[in-house]
Parts: C-alpha cells; sequence; structure tokens
C-alpha cells in the first residue's frame, strides 16, 4: 500500500499549500475534515494538524483528540493546531497583545531532528491572533520569534507513543524560506516516509486500480482538449483500449483550429474519440442573447444535449469518465459539516441522472501540477499539458454582447495572432492566462484614405499562482506594439486594440 501522511482540515486558506509541500517531496497525503473519522492502517506514517480562522478559546473551535492520534502515529500541529496542541495537554493560549501577521525571525533555541539543515535565525511566516503563554508539562521549546516565546516545540516525553510536534509559523507557504525543508524533515526523519510517490508510481498503481474497477465495462467521456481530461483519458486508454468512447463537441466557440488540432493529438495517443461538429447547434440556441450567465447556461445545456445524444449511439455504456481533480473533490467538503457532493460544474455540466452512469475519476487525488507531470509521464505533448487555462464556455464568453459565427471569426484571428507573438517572444510559459476579448464597441479609424468604424479588442494577460489571485502581466511595450499592428492589418473589422491592465481582485481573469 502506498504510505499516506493525513492532513486535517481546520477551515485555513492555507489547508492546500500544506498538502502540496507534502507531495512536492514525493508523499502521498489526503486532506480530510477535522470530523472525519481516521482509520489508523499500516501505511498511515503521519497526521499533520492545519491552520484554522478560528480560535482555540472559542466555544465553538474545532477539538480533535490529539493524545489518541500520538498513540499510533507522529503528529504535526501548524498555527491553529500546534495551539490546539498545547491547550490539549493543559498549556496556556492567549490574545496576544497584538495580531501577528507576515513575516517574522525564527531562531533555533533547541536542536532537533525536526530543524535538521535549518539555519538560524531565519524567515518563517506569521498568521494569528493567539499566542501559546506557556508550554505544558513534558514539553520544550525548540524555537521563538522576537514577538513570541514559544515559535516551535516538542512534546519531550513519548513513553508509548509517537513524536508530537508544534509550529507557531506557517512552513507552506512561499515565505517561509525554510518551510518545505521542515516539512520534509518531519516526514523523512520523524514518519519515515520513503518518498517514493512518483508520477510513474502513481501510473502503475491507478492503470492497475482502474482495471480492477472497470474490467470489461465500456466507458463514455466527453472530452474537452484540456489537461485535466485529456490525462484522465489517457490513463483510462492504458487500461481499457478501445473500451473507452472519447466524444469531443466542436461547440464553435474554440480556439483557431483547436478542433482539429485536438482529434490529430487523440489519434497519436491512440484514443477512440469521435469528433461531433455541433457548430450550428450552439450558435442557433445562442442567437440574440447577451446576458454572460445565460450564455454559460445555454452552452453547457447544449452540451448536455449533444453528449447524451451521441452516448445513445453506444451500445452497453455503463461508465462515465471524468477529469475531476483533487481541488475539486476538497471544496466540495465542508470542515464545518459532514458534506461530499461534487460542485455541479465537475460533473460535465451536470449530466442528467438518466444516464445511471458509474464514475471513474482516475485524477481525483491530484493537484493540477501532479496531472501536467503525469501527463508528461504518459507522453502527451507538452503544448497540450501546458496550454493556458481556457474558460467552458469558450470564445462566448470572451464576446461581450451577442455570439455570432462572424464574431467568433473574427476573435479566433485576432487571438491566435497575440498568442503566437506571445510564445515568439518567450512570453507565453510565464504567464498564468492570456487571451483576447472582442467588446461591443465600435470606434472611428483611418486606414490608408478610408475613415473605418469597426470593433475595439481587449487583450488580457495575467500572471498568478493558483488563478485565485493574479496581477496583469507587464508585457514589453515593443510586444504589445508588435501585437496591435499585426491584429488591426490583418483582422479586417478590428481597428483599436486596448490592453487590460486590471488585477485580480477586484476584476476578474475572464471579462465576463
Amino acid at each position: 500500500m502506498t504510505e499516506k501522511i493525513l492532513i486535517l482540515d481546520f477551515g485555513s486558506q492555507y489547508t492546500q499549500l500544506i498538502a502540496r509541500a507534502v507531495r512536492e517531496a514525493n508523499v502521498y497525503c489526503e486532506i480530510i475534515p477535522f470530523h472525519q473519522a481516521i482509520t489508523f492502517e499500516n501505511n498511515l506514517k503521519g497526521i499533520i494538524l492545519g491552520g484554522s480562522p478560528f480560535s482555540v478559546n472559542d466555544p465553538n473551535a474545532p477539538q480533535v483528540d490529539i493524545e489518541a492520534m500520538v498513540k499510533q502515529v507522529p503528529v504535526l500541529g501548524i498555527c491553529y493546531g500546534a495551539q490546539l496542541t498545547a491547550k490539549s495537554f493543559g498549556g496556556r493560549v492567549d490574545k496576544s497583545e497584538k495580531r501577528e501577521y507576515g513575516r517574522a525571525s525564527f531562531e533555533i533555541v533547541k536542536e532537533d531532528t525536526l530543524l535538521q539543515q535549518i539555519p538560524t535565525p531565519s524567515q518563517v511566516w506569521m498568521s494569528h491572533a493567539d499566542t501559546i503563554i506557556q508550554l505544558p508539562n513534558e514539553f520544550e521549546c525548540l524555537g521563538t520569534t522576537e514577538s513570541i516565546p514559544v515559535a516551535a516545540f516538542k512534546k519531550t516525553n513519548t513513553t508509548g507513543g509517537f513524536d508530537l510536534y508544534g509550529l507557531q509559523f506557517h512552513p507552506e507557504v512561499y515565505h517561509s524560506t525554510e518551510g518545505k525543508t521542515i516539512i520534509k524533515n518531519f516526514l523523512v526523519n520523524i514518519c519515515h516516509c520513503t518518498q517514493n510517490w512518483t508520477a510513474a508510481h502513481f501510473i502503475t498503481d491507478t492503470v492497475a486500480a482502474l482495471k480492477k474497477q472497470i474490467g470489461d465495462k465500456k466507458v463514455i467521456m466527453g472530452l474537452s482538449g484540456g489537461v485535466d481530461s485529456t490525462v484522465a483519458a489517457t490513463l483510462i486508454h492504458k487500461a481499457i483500449g478501445k473500451n473507452l468512447f472519447g466524444i469531443f463537441v466542436d461547440n464553435g466557440v474554440l480556439r483557431k483550429n483547436e478542433f482539429q488540432q485536438v482529434l490529430d493529438t487523440y489519434a497519436i495517443l491512440g484514443l477512440n474519440v469521435t469528433g461531433i461538429d455541433a457548430r450550428e447547434h450552439f450558435y442557433t440556441k445562442l442567437a440574440g442573447k447577451t446576458d454572460p450567465e445565460e450564455k454559460r447556461k445555454i452552452i453547457g445545456r447544449s452540451f448536455i444535449e449533444i453528449f447524451d445524444q451521441e452516448s445513445h449511439k453506444i451500445e452497453g455504456v455503463e461508465m462515465l469518465g471524468q477529469g475531476t481533480i483533487y481541488p475539486d473533490v476538497i471544496e466540495s467538503v465542508s470542515v464545518h459539516g459532514p458534506s461530499a457532493t461534487i460542485k455541479s460544474h465537475h460533473n460535465v455540466g451536470g449530466l442528467p441522472d438518466t444516464m445511471k452512469l458509474q464514475l471513474v475519476e482516475p485524477l481525483r487525488t491530484l493537484f493540477k501540477d501532479e496531472v501536467r507531470r503525469v501527463g508528461l509521464e504518459l507522453g502527451i505533448p507538452h503544448d497540450m499539458l501546458f496550454r493556458h487555462p481556457f474558460p467552458g464556455p469558450g470564445l462566448a464568453i470572451r464576446i461581450l454582447g451577442e455570439v455570432t459565427e462572424e464574431k467568433v471569426m473574427l476573435l479566433q484571428e485576432a487571438d491566435d495572432i497575440y498568442i503566437k507573438a506571445l510564445k515568439k517572444h518567450n512570453l507565453y510559459a510565464s504567464i498564468w492566462q492570456a487571451g483576447a476579448i472582442l467588446l461591443p464597441v465600435k470606434s472611428v479609424g483611418v486606414m490608408g484614405d478610408e475613415r473605418t468604424y469597426e470593433f475595439t479588442l481587449a487583450l488580457r494577460a495575467v500572471t498568478s499562482v493558483d488563478g485565485m489571485t493574479a496581477d496583469w502581466a507587464h508585457l514589453p511595450y515593443e510586444c504589445l506594439a508588435e501585437i496591435s499592428n499585426e491584429i488591426i492589418n490583418n483582422v479586417r473589422g478590428i481597428n483599436r486594440v486596448v490592453y487590460d491592465i486590471s488585477s485580480k481582485p477586484p476584476a476578474t481573469i475572464e471579462w465576463e
């Protein structure tokens, strides 16, 4: 069985970052709500208690039995987890004189395997309103900062149990410069993990599990050309071959030449995929619609109609493949109560219950960057794996106002020029997402001796880590000038190009 670390979620915004740090150390981990019962199997190597927006002194603060846990496996408490540990064993936690948030200088006061190879002082990131004033008996302080007396601690008497640690700071965030090393020390030195969870290891285990789950049944899957669905389909294909039936729908709002390019890539990968040209269906449904949410719903419903229609042409299908990834699963589980419902938009737009298909979700334990690593290991082309995110409703929400075939073709041409220029100038890889937006604004221009009255195009490019927040990309003026000239000179119907310099928040990445 694969070695596993459990991370208990108390509602912190940083919980997923803990999991990513553990995975980066090639150790498998899972996030579970704090109230979920823990099964202490042989492969469970340790538990990490995460942060929380609560104070440990709140009447409704989340509680867990740390004493029972540490009898089974090593435990590391982070921020709220550290304060809860101290309080649970008889220590004292009170409000800080001032809330500590931001960078702090961490000084080691006692050497320990948890802090091996950590320079002193080192920068750490604090985010807390409470402070550990007094440690319980049999606990000792390992480190301090200029503001707090206990920044790291350990339970010294572990008779009949395992090591128990606490960190007041957040080692998982970027600003804790040695944080990843501390987490790795916990995993390797204290939990004795072998760090053998790799992309190749995941593929071997997953394909074997898929063969067992699916057997000789047929699986149908709606493909988008995106990273998640492509990697999921390739894994399922490795397990069951031609018994996977992929459907790729051209909804009329894809990027230029994308439909054929994606089908060609799927053919190279050996996937059994049928391409459906449904452009006219979508254009008819979208005619006259200008509200962004209405456009989204029309595209979602229309996809379901086409997918349902095509799936009935395949006899004996019993299972549905999906590219659900781990953040989708985590975000669907509340730490405030037992709930495990996948968001409707992760269910391929909410496929009708009448289909009665069992789900196959080979990526539901992976983060996006891990999906890409698995994809590279599977031999999926780099260009497909590292394409910028593209909205489900496609260019329909990058055309403000009514969507028509003429406007789509206009935007496809302009967007293609934009993306090619970013790649030519080696800017594409450093940008999280880029795209062109066709505005419902016409302005006067002069081309040669003629006056024009044509559309305005907005260029959008942002830098980000996860898409939750984003800053506008500071593209070189020379590059922007080149892109603007090429679009205006080559795309008849656009005579003005502007650049969006809004960050998220308050703006969103997409305009609709």
